[in-house]
């Protein structure tokens, strides 16, 4: 989804192809990302590109119209950190809501939201974490946010509620025509839900690493 917005956000056409990585992974992705074995890899003139944060790096850096990384070193630097913090740090925060119940539940919960509020004071008083443009780290989050829904639903908060400034920041890139047309994997994240949430009600022990594993 994060390179999809970042080819959007630049104007560069692009062919598709998707992987049915429960079937059997094809010979192209096995032979274009051997260490890993993992989407998204980014084909060009067939020279493999691999790990979104390092495609849409990539994608910047050879497209110059709509720069996603800012020109300073330090802001870039900075946008850079960020990234990687959300990477090491969302997704594992809700996962960890998934896997608990009870007092465990609140306290994943409530990790999850600090992290989300140190997001909101990196963003500062801006629209983006870009500034007013939006930029590198916005691509990065805004993939993140398809899974928030789920997260809300076996929390039992909302986001908008809890973290406002994060919120309205959300529904500003959802305005964003590159965006929108990338969502779609948000239809997957709802279907996924309602598995998960099936499984838990059958067994709240916090195994659910092998269906979890079918969200991506």
């Amino acid at each position: 989804m994060r390179v999809k917005i970042a080819l959007a956000e630049k104007g560069v056409a692009y062919e598709s192809h998707e992987e049915d990585l429960f079937g059997g992974k094809s010979d192209l992705l096995l032979k274009s990302n051997p260490i890993y074995e993992k989407v998204p890899v980014l084909l060009d003139n067939g020279k493999p590109i691999v790990e979104s944060n390092n495609i849409v790096y990539y994608i910047d850096d050879k497209y110059s119209p709509n720069p996603l990384l800012p020109s300073c070193a330090y802001a870039r630097s900075r946008a850079r950190f960020w990234a990687d913090f959300i990477d090491k740090k969302v997704f594992e925060a809700g996962m960890g809501i998934w896997r608990s119940k009870g007092d465990e539940l609140e306290v994943a919960k409530n990790d999850f939201i600090g992290i989300l509020k140190k997001l909101e004071g990196a963003m500062g008083d801006k629209d983006y974490f870009g500034g007013d443009n939006f930029g590198y780290v916005d691509v990065i989050a805004t993939a993140m946010t398809s899974w928030f829904h789920a997260y809300e639903v076996f929390g039992g908060f909302k986001v908008e509620q809890l973290c406002p400034k994060f919120g309205c920041w959300m529904k500003r890139c959802l305005k964003r025509e590159s965006v929108l047309v990338s969502f779609q994997i948000l239809k997957r994240s709802i279907s996924v839900l309602s598995c998960l949430e099936r499984c838990m009600a059958l067994n709240r022990t916090g195994s659910v690493d092998s269906i979890a594993l079918y969200t991506f």
